[in-house]
């Protein structure tokens, strides 16, 4: 037990802890998440998480910016070095963003439950940089006519709100049998057409 103790106090037991973490938030949910519990995952004393995390709270906010970490390197990543079209970028986005809320339903509700509170000014951070390069795709094109310029807030509302709720009926198999890749392509073109300048 010392040896793993040891191993962790040199840096890997935040990382693991959180890993852990997440595990456990898609199986059990927030009220299954315990710092003992974990510490005994892990295989570290029960006293030994307090070092990263002083409570529960604070376990859970940090979930959440790694959560958002995670997003926003998965979304940076996609649209980078995508250089088409705003339609085309859009439904890169969508599938980036829609794989990571099905596969991590849990942690996503998570990190906007949390996203919000001022007393932890990381988790404000988090949020725009995870949502930095999306924020700028509809800036863009908004810029060059590509889509409606009126309001960029409402624009990015309507586009989240959409992909909230095909992460949710995709997640709740409301699908059928409709490829899921077919089905986020159709709903990005519906709202494209929305979108688009008249």
């Amino acid at each position: 037990m010392a040896e793993t103790v040891a191993r962790y106090h040199h840096g890997n037991l935040r990382a693991a802890l959180l890993e852990c973490a997440e595990r456990k938030l898609e199986t059990t949910g927030v009220g299954g998440l315990s710092l003992r519990e974990l510490a005994r995952e892990v295989g570290v004393s029960h006293g030994a998480p307090r070092q990263h995390f002083p409570d529960k709270q604070a376990l859970l906010d940090a979930l959440a910016v790694y959560g958002l970490e995670r997003l926003g390197r998965r979304l940076d990543d996609v649209l980078g070095v995508r250089k088409d079209d705003f339609g085309a970028r859009l439904v890169a986005f969508a599938r980036a963003y829609v794989e990571f809320a099905t596969r991590h339903p849990a942690l996503l509700e998570l990190m906007f439950a949390r996203k919000d509170r001022a007393d932890v000014p990381e988790l404000r951070e988090a949020n725009d940089r995870a949502f930095a390069a999306p924020s700028k795709l509809i800036a863009d094109a908004q810029a060059e006519g590509e889509i409606d310029s009126a309001d960029p807030d409402r624009v990015a509302m309507a586009v989240l709100a959409t992909l909230q709720g095909l992460a949710a009926v995709i997640t709740s198999g409301m699908i059928g049998d409709r490829a899921v890749d077919t089905v986020i392509t159709g709903t990005i073109e519906t709202l494209l057409n929305g979108l688009r300048r008249r």
